[in-house]
């Protein structure tokens, strides 16, 4: 027989932590999966993991999610959304295209060189799911277009003579800085990709 418990219902575990179920049981399983997916990887994370530090109950787990795999979609949604509000803030904040590379740029290289850089989150996963139809890699494969065609009309909007082309060396620059940066020296790794930058918004009129 299935036991429910109300929302405020709070279970011990073993070892006498809180197990919870209430609204914020789902919140904490993503905060939970969004740090380890990211620093330790996707398939090296399992459920019983997730499940005992984020505090939830098995049954919690499975009614809000499924299974592993739907929580990792929503692991990459998350970060899908976060990326791209993070390009319509900048968008909004800034009054002209130009400052708006020039602060998406900027953005990158803060992140580059934050003590928590781990890779970008994208490549990572895709890296994990060599399947070209797997979900995972379509909702990646669909955002780096989105953000290509983000980059691409502020360029555009910037005057650039060639803004696909534009659109296409900084994001190739933002994947080697952040591979570099992660890999190896992410100092070193900043200042080239600034130059690259530098030099692509030079040519904007």
């Amino acid at each position: 027989m299935t036991v429910e418990f109300p929302p405020s219902a709070v279970q011990r575990s073993p070892d006498g932590r809180g197990l919870q179920s209430g609204p914020g049981a789902k919140a904490r399983v993503l905060a939970t999966a969004d740090r380890l997916f990211y620093h330790e990887g996707i398939r090296t994370v399992g459920v019983d993991r997730l499940i005992a530090e984020s505090s939830v109950t098995k049954a919690t787990f499975y009614k809000h999610f499924g299974s592993k795999d739907n929580l990792v979609l929503d692991y990459i949604g998350r970060r899908r959304d976060e990326a791209r509000q993070s390009v319509e803030d900048i968008r909004r904040a800034t009054e002209t295209p130009l400052a708006a590379l020039r602060a998406i740029a900027l953005d990158i290289v803060e992140a580059l060189q934050s003590a928590d850089f781990r890779g970008c989150p994208f490549s990572n996963a895709a890296s994990e799911f060599a399947e070209a139809a797997h979900p995972v890699r379509r909702v990646v494969v669909a955002h780096r277009d989105w953000y290509t065609e983000a980059l691409d009309e502020l360029f555009r909007d910037a005057s650039h003579p060639m803004p696909g082309d534009a659109a296409d060396e900084f994001y190739l620059a933002r994947d080697g800085a952040m591979s570099g940066a992660y890999a190896g020296d992410a100092i070193a790794s900043s200042a080239a990709f600034t130059r690259v930058t530098d030099a692509l918004l030079a040519d904007c009129r």
